[in-house]
């Protein structure tokens, strides 16, 4: 069983150079928000074998919550070396929250862009039933178009509502 360890633990290692940051999300999340100077090392990549780190360094896996790492700890504990391998309590997430700085063009972001559209979808879906029981029927159109929407997005991967609100100015400012 691996250990966790808390955000600013782990911030205090990596600090005094006994310590590095492997997060284990893909690609597209890990360019989008991770911690300073971490290693990028999807679970999805097949293994290389363990990772060479210096002597007396302590591995600390992470994730965006700490569920993937925990799920995968027994794997993630044959890459590094015996008793030095921890997974960050909380990922990604309770770093932030630390207020331990985080990089990626989304780390400064109020909101992620997938919660904006929620919101937005949300809304105008919710818009559009209530004009149609209060106005006129036919503005059940903009709850179906907002529906067919999200099921397009769904299917292909392409969001326009997300495409839209990253244009948006309070977005624009994000690292």
């Amino acid at each position: 069983m691996i250990n966790t360890i808390s955000p600013t633990d782990a911030a205090a290692l990596v600090a005094d150079g006994r310590a590095m940051i492997v997060d284990v999300r893909e690609p597209a999340e890990f360019a989008a928000r991770h911690i300073p100077a971490s290693l990028s090392r999807p679970l999805s990549v097949p293994d290389t074998g363990p990772l060479a780190c210096g002597d007396g360094m302590t591995l600390v896996f992470t994730c965006q919550s700490g569920r993937r790492t925990a799920a995968n700890a027994d794997r993630l504990a044959a890459l590094g070396p015996q008793g030095r391998v921890h997974l960050l309590a909380g990922g990604v997430d309770a770093w932030g929250k630390s207020g331990l700085g985080l990089a990626g063009r989304e780390a400064e972001q109020r909101l992620p862009i997938m919660r904006q559209v929620q919101i937005a979808a949300g809304l105008l879906v919710l818009t559009g039933v209530l004009l149609t029981v209060m106005v006129a029927p036919a503005w059940i159109a903009l709850s179906a178009f907002v529906g067919a929407g999200l099921t397009f997005a769904g299917a292909t991967g392409w969001c326009g509502m997300a495409q839209l609100l990253a244009r948006m100015p309070w977005n624009s400012g994000a690292a």
